[in-house]
């Protein structure tokens, strides 16, 4: 369903959070707060209530938000909006061979980093994904814990411009 800016404006918090709480992965308590920052004159201006709210979050809730995300080709049960972006990509159509290679980095990530790889699978394709995991193992956990957040930055504006 679309819904208008005035619709959006006028619905109570918990019609708000029905709508907009799985923007962020397994986190509708970001809705429930961007909720508060209404009216909004623009999408923009909800998108960026809702930043506002994941810029807010401590250290540990940023990491919490991260850790919610799920692997990427996994077989795993995974929210109705990561599957969709998933298959967009490719991801579940893996070759056993890709599919060892996804399981292979999505460990040696987490192992490295302790939080999933996370990337905005609707801009890449199998291949640039594999190159991005490859790229940033390289990279510090800090850098990549802030990549991650961009990432998910990301993810959700293509879910509320979905909405």
């Amino acid at each position: 369903m679309v819904y208008s800016l005035h619709d959006i404006n006028q619905m109570s918090q918990d019609q708000f959070v029905q709508v907009f709480g799985s923007i962020f992965e397994h986190t509708p308590a970001i809705a429930a707060q961007a909720w508060e920052q209404r009216p909004f004159e623009i999408v923009d201006d909800l998108y960026q209530a809702m930043i506002t709210v994941v810029d807010g979050l401590s250290a540990d809730r940023k990491l919490a938000l991260v850790c919610v995300h799920p692997d990427l080709g996994s077989n795993a049960k995974i929210a109705k909006a990561s599957v969709q972006e998933q298959s967009s990509a490719g991801l579940d159509r893996l070759s056993p061979a890709e599919y060892e290679r996804f399981q292979r980095l999505n460990q040696a990530y987490k192992e490295k980093f302790k939080f999933p790889f996370i990337i905005a699978v609707r801009n890449h394709t199998k291949e640039s994904i594999l190159a991005a995991f490859e790229e940033r193992l390289n990279s510090d956990p800090a850098t990549e814990l802030q990549q991650a957040l961009t990432e998910i930055k990301a993810i959700a504006k293509f879910r509320l411009e979905t909405i």
